[in-house]
């Protein structure tokens, strides 16, 4: 069976669907979006769920305590902190008062998880980069360079250059461009102190955050609707397509009866989901924006019940979503993930074979990692297809958005605070 073209599937231009808001921006999108057939709702449900406090998805409810302690990163796993400091502390020099003001927020702020991958603008964060003048994009977009691998840095903006990719395609360049991201900073930029950076827009949300010389990314989302740009510039750009042929190599690997227990439903769209469990927007991922509080029961199969061979491709497919952390904070993720391969789950949804589209996840205490191919927004594919897909990765039990390190570190900045003479013995 052939891949199917993601041409195939483009709307003319003259449907409603693109032709409705067509020559509108974020800005314009966000109010019109409140009253679509197919945003409004997520809207609605996300309006809901952004005032909670954070807690942590967890898998039962209740946050699993002491798996993220605040310490030096061992020797070969430390953060690129210096490098991320000076990049962060170039960009604020170049900004106006006024600038300054609308990207920093507190460490630990709410606005954290204001974060959402849909086109249209939920929350006006930071500040958005198809709105700044080209200088200033450069030295956001070294921030990024500072912070994450050569290789992750290639992937994000690629996803980026996608998204303008598909603006041109559907006509609204306005709306989906290579830079309609917004970027915040959380807290000062310190070797020592945490601090740190969020971009999401479209398609990419990148939550990172540095205490000392420990690095969290997470929340992750990435996604691409194309995965590729088969015309412009940016002609062959490709994404994902070593992640999914990893994923249908696992399956492949699994014994038949093992496969079995593995998929939780046969279908994408099955009718044996209950209610709720495909999701309008998300569809079958369920650690998306707004979702930091999120129970998620294990499913599937225990890695531990796995073949060996099916074992060293699971590897692999972790290696392939932490790629873009550097090299120090991938060991040091890597170490975190394999210390709880034990207590890691491994469940799927649709078929596995030629060109199926599905879904999977892995989960343990660490770790949540999705990848679920989607229906079309801005293509008219009305049942998942392999040139659209979202990948979320997330910290449970409470360090997503580093939370748990900074906790820990506004603890200890509290105490030293207080007159040795008055602290607790």
């Amino acid at each position: 069976m052939s891949e199917p073209s993601f041409r195939d599937y483009l709307y003319p231009p003259d449907h409603p669907r693109v032709a409705q808001i067509r020559g509108l921006d974020a800005r314009g999108y966000a109010e019109a979006a409140k009253t679509d057939s197919f945003a409004g709702p997520m809207i609605r449900g996300w309006e809901i769920l952004y005032p909670q406090p954070f807690k942590g998805v967890t898998s039962d409810g209740v946050v699993r305590p002491g798996l993220y302690p605040l310490k030096p990163a061992p020797a070969g796993e430390e953060a690129p902190v210096a490098a991320m400091v000076a990049a962060a502390r170039k960009l604020l020099e170049i900004l106006t008062p006024d600038q300054t003001g609308q990207l920093c927020y507190g460490v630990d702020a709410h606005e954290w998880q204001s974060w959402a991958n849909p086109e249209f603008m939920q929350h006006d964060t930071g500040l958005r980069l198809d709105e700044l003048d080209p200088d200033v994009r450069g030295l956001i977009l070294a921030v990024l360079q500072a912070s994450l691998s050569p290789a992750g840095l290639e992937l994000v903006r690629n996803l980026m250059r996608i998204n303008g990719f598909l603006g041109e395609l559907v006509e609204l360049p306005a709306l989906m461009n290579e830079y309609s991201y917004n970027f915040a900073l959380y807290g000062e930029p310190s070797e020592t102190a945490p601090w740190g950076w969020q971009l999401f827009g479209h398609h990419v949300a990148l939550n990172v955050l540095v205490a000392g010389t420990q690095l969290v990314v997470s929340p992750v989302f990435l996604g691409a609707e194309p995965d590729s740009i088969d015309a412009g510039p940016h002609q062959g750009v490709k994404v994902f397509k070593e992640r999914i042929a990893l994923a249908r190599r696992l399956m492949a690997s699994l014994p038949g009866p093992l496969r079995d227990k593995a998929t939780v439903f046969a279908d994408m769209q099955d009718p044996a989901m209950p209610e709720g469990r495909l999701h309008p927007g998300d569809e079958r991922h369920l650690a998306g924006c707004f979702q930091d509080n999120r129970v998620i029961p294990y499913e599937g199969i225990p890695v531990s019940a796995m073949p060996a061979a099916a074992r060293t491709i699971l590897d692999e497919l972790v290696e392939d979503f932490i790629a873009l952390l550097p090299d120090g904070p991938r060991m040091a993720r890597r170490r975190e993930i394999a210390a709880h391969w034990d207590e890691t789950w491994f469940c799927w949804i649709g078929g596995w074979e030629s060109e199926d589209a599905f879904y999977f996840r892995l989960q343990s205490p660490v770790l949540i990692m999705e990848l679920d191919h989607h229906a079309g927004v801005f293509l008219s594919n009305d049942t998942p297809a392999p040139f659209h897909m979202h990948t979320v990765m997330r910290t449970p039990n409470g360090n997503d958005y580093g939370r748990a390190l900074v906790r820990q570190a506004l603890r200890v900045a509290d105490r030293a605070a207080v007159p040795e003479h008055q602290r607790a013995r």
